[in-house]
């Protein structure tokens, strides 16, 4: 009876090998995914602080961008901007600099910084919900 066990063990990981190691692959891509989603948005980070510090430098900020993080691929598209808009509790609605916004101030001058990576995959036929373009975004007033 025990010469019939032998090798039971190397038989159910034979079996269960390619499915723990894909599992395995998900989670080091999702985490992947993650880290280089965190970097995109330090970046855009990076921009918006360029922006209070030096004021609007399109140049300089997408310098700032590009140079925040150690990852390649990292770039400010799309490019930063510059806009006046009013503040709500929903958000900033674009508007002319010379407009009255709807509590009686005068618009406020805005950045926006983006900032997108291209997702490596691990296994490519299998995204394991992670998108292939991670992207940040930073809305800075500048006045």
């Amino acid at each position: 009876m025990r010469k019939m066990r032998r090798g039971n063990a190397a038989v159910e990981f034979a079996v269960a090998a390619p499915l723990l190691l894909t599992m395995l692959a998900g989670v080091v891509d999702v985490g992947f995914g993650l880290f280089e989603a965190m970097q995109a948005q330090n970046a855009a980070e990076t921009g918006a602080l360029y922006a209070s510090r030096h004021g609007w430098d399109q140049a300089g900020i997408i310098a700032a961008v590009t140079g925040a993080t150690n990852v390649t691929g990292i770039s400010a598209t799309p490019a930063p901007t510059q806009f006046c808009g009013c503040a709500s509790a929903s958000g900033v609605t674009q508007a002319a600099c010379t407009a009255t916004c709807s509590g009686g101030g005068a618009p406020g001058l805005y950045v926006q910084v983006n900032a997108t990576l291209a997702h490596q995959h691990i296994m490519p036929y299998a995204s394991f919900g992670v998108p292939d373009t991670l992207s940040g975004k930073s809305l800075l007033r500048l006045q």
